[in-house]
Order: structure tokens, then sequence, then C-alpha cells
């Protein structure tokens, strides 16, 4: 079976974490073989944008020069990553991809789709995910999560108002594309979430053909 590309998305507090956690090892409870990556980073090169783009103390950085960072991170993990591992059958799994530049550029910042869409053809080689699990949060308590975890970053540190424009610009994706994205209420008890997010990678799993690992064909 070829190798599948799936993506979680979401605003800060969403839990993705421990989601990717959950996912990571439904795959590879099904024998499949996983790569887990995250955005920005994910390579040398990336992790070093990483901490560019994160930096407390950069907050004066352009929205132009953000939205060209986070798609150099990206043009390197495409090429040095989830391609080759997609061409050899494995599966990827990724914290965040470029529907995260979509809500956080785009919609926080206030970058023209059209430029981020061009960016997605050249620098992501127009690469889509297969399923993209969107862990959707009101982003009050997105926010009271988030504050638990210790020193905000360059980004974190943005108001309400912006991670507001930032789940409205994801749920108008999720609402634009829903034969790739799978809504999952966040704000539920962790248990019920993780069940949510089974169900819907099972249902994925099922009709990508796979097998648990010692099936017969």
């Amino acid at each position: 079976m070829s190798g599948k590309f799936i993506t979680l998305e979401g605003g800060e507090g969403a839990g993705k974490s421990t989601v990717l956690a959950a996912v990571r090892d439904q795959l590879a409870q099904r024998g499949l073989d996983v790569v887990v990556t995250r955005e920005p980073g994910g390579t040398p090169a990336g992790e070093a944008i990483r901490r560019v783009l994160l930096d407390p103390q950069l907050r004066g950085m352009s929205a132009e020069c953000e939205l060209l960072l986070m798609f150099a991170s990206r043009a390197q993990l495409v090429r040095e990553t989830i391609q080759p591992a997609l061409a050899a059958g494995r599966w990827v799994l990724a914290d965040r991809f470029t529907d995260a530049s979509f809500a956080y550029q785009g919609g926080g910042r206030g970058q023209p789709p059209a430029r981020i869409l061009d960016l997605e053809r050249w620098a992501a080689a127009g690469l889509t995910p297969d399923l993209t699990l969107l862990l959707d949060v009101p982003v009050a308590e997105g926010l009271r999560r988030a504050n638990g975890r210790g020193a905000a970053d360059r980004i974190e540190m943005e108001n309400a108002e912006f991670f507001e424009r930032v789940r409205a610009a994801y749920r108008h994706r999720a609402a634009a594309q829903p034969e790739r994205f799978r809504t999952i209420d966040a704000s539920r008890p962790l248990a019920e979430v993780l069940a949510q997010v089974q169900v819907v990678v099972s249902a994925f799993l099922d009709q990508s053909g796979s097998r648990t690992a010692g099936a017969g064909t």
C-alpha cells in the first residue's frame, strides 16, 4: 500500500501533541511504517528557522518575513523528509502543514490567500495531505490551556483577536474541503477527544485498505 500523509491542525492549546502520539500509536498498531514530524521544523534547517520564528525578541518581524520563513522551513521538510517517505511507501504524520499558513499568516496576519497558494504550489511542491484533523477549541479555552505550559513564544504572545481570526480561517478551510478535513471538538474531555480521533482515523485506514500487521490478505 502506498504511503499516506496525515496532518494535525488547530490553534493554541488544542492538544495536538497528545493527539499526535495517539494517532502515531494507532497507525503503528496497523503495522504501518510512520514518520512523525512537525512545523515549523522537522529538519536541521527547519529547526534553525523555527528558533527564529518563535523567538520572543523578534516581535517586530513583518508578516511577509514570517510567511516566507514558514515556507522556507516547509520547502526543506517536503524535499528532505515528506516526499522521500511517501515515495518509499511510508506514512507521514505531521504536526501542522500548509493549512497553518492559511490560518496564521493568512487569517491571523492578513496575508493574501493567493500569495499563500502560490507559495504552496512552489515551495511546498503542491503537496496536499490525504487527511487533516482539525482540533477545534474556543480561543478562550485554548489560551487558558496554553498559559499553563510555560513562557510564551513569539506567536503565542499575540492577542485573543489574532487567534479568533486564526480559528475562523481554519474553520473556513475545513468547511470548504470536507473530503479532506475532519473537525474534532477538542473542547471535550481528553478521553472523548481521543475517542473521536480514533473513529476518524480507523475509518480512514479502512478506506485506505490498511490491515493490522499479520492479518491475511
